[in-house]
């Protein structure tokens, strides 16, 4: 069974989705994991206007992804 997975940067604000996947080089995963992005937190989009950065909560904690940063981050839907 394959998952439908969204980029962080898709998501309204409201959504909520489970991290499954981060795309990008070692020093962005290891930035992405420093900030509580880890396969299997649930993330919660606190502010996404469709441009300008994404805030989203994860781990109790806000934090402002770029527009790059949060195409890199691969969720799966939750609700």
């Amino acid at each position: 069974m394959s998952l439908d997975l969204k980029s962080v940067s898709d998501l309204e604000s409201g959504a909520r989705g489970q991290v499954r996947q981060l795309r990008g080089g070692k020093d962005f995963v290891n930035r992405m994991v420093a900030l509580g992005f880890t396969v299997g937190a649930e993330v919660r989009i606190v502010q996404n206007y469709g441009r300008w950065p994404v805030i989203v909560s994860v781990r109790q904690t806000s934090v402002a992804l770029g527009r790059g940063e949060a195409l890199k981050v691969l969720v799966e839907v939750i609700g």
